[in-house]
């Protein structure tokens, strides 16, 4: 196949770290998809360690996935870090018993949270930390002022956010430097077309969640499908491209326990999209 994978589906720069924009998410690693351990750790590490050798640099963890599991796996995986590896770490909420999420009460917590984030990674600093949604009980001032003392002091790189609405990213920027957003986004829910066009106008890059509806657009008999079978490739794959083809910002992480999979992913960034095939895909699925 001509080309790596940099050539083949660009790449973004974030605060001068040039990422590749097909990364690879940790949530389909788990028993369950969330808080659970890794259902096969040994396949797991043969996928993160395949996607790196792809040209994949950027890898997506989120506390929602497991305690501190992936963090662990990673590092067992990868370390030592190439350079150009970008780990973006989610954080930022509290499971409770009863299997419910909550903001973070005070942002100490996040402190803290990150610290053990970096303990599990055998880092000094995390390279994109990316909050997880605004906590009520403390001002949005109070809580990005947290993160960038954690910049000052070399624990974190980069600040993202996700799960937050188009008005408090705006508020976010007038204090830090917001280098990414991640919203849940993909060809049947793109309730969040307005923040990736103002994410696109303003530098900072796009990680759609549930790239792929949570496998609604990878079946054979979804919404893509048609398209696909002209093709003559997956599903998921036209799921990804047509990602690909919204927006230069947009940095799609589709999670694997697979390497078969994985490959597939990458492969998608060999999928230009015509006019015509954006037309008809917004036919199929109109916008809201």
């Amino acid at each position: 196949m001509p080309g790596t994978l940099p050539d083949r589906c660009g790449t973004y720069s974030i605060g001068g770290h040039e990422i590749t924009r097909l990364g690879l998410g940790t949530a389909q690693m788990s028993e369950s998809g969330v808080w659970s351990h890794p259902e096969d750790a040994a396949e797991a590490k043969r996928v993160l360690r395949e996607a790196v050798d792809l040209g994949v640099n950027l890898i997506d963890v989120a506390e929602s996935s497991g305690p501190f599991d992936y963090e662990e796996l990673i590092a067992q995986s990868l370390s030592p870090f190439p350079d150009d590896l970008l780990l973006m770490i989610k954080g930022g909420l509290l499971r409770t018993p009863q299997g419910e999420w909550e903001p973070l009460p005070r942002p100490s917590f996040l402190r803290k949270q990150i610290e053990t984030r970096l303990w599990y990674l055998k880092l000094d600093r995390i390279p994109l930390f990316q909050l997880h949604g605004f906590s009520p009980h403390a001002p949005i001032a109070d809580q990005l002022g947290l993160l960038t003392e954690l910049q000052r002091e070399g624990k974190i790189g980069r600040i993202g956010l996700a799960e937050v609405t188009l008005a408090e990213l705006r508020e976010a920027r007038e204090h830090a430097d917001i280098a990414t957003v991640q919203a849940e986004y993909n060809l049947v829910d793109r309730a969040a077309d307005p923040l990736v066009d103002y994410a696109e106008s303003v530098g900072i890059g796009f990680i759609p969640w549930l790239p792929l509806a949570t496998g609604t657009l990878a079946t054979v008999d979804g919404p893509v499908a048609a398209t696909a079978r002209r093709r003559g490739v997956s599903p998921a794959q036209i799921a990804l491209a047509w990602l690909l083809n919204r927006s230069p910002a947009m940095l799609p992480t589709p999670g694997t326990l697979s390497v078969r999979h994985l490959a597939e992913n990458v492969a998608a960034a060999d999928i230009r999209l015509t006019v015509a095939e954006v037309a008809d895909l917004d036919r199929v699925v109109p916008r809201p």
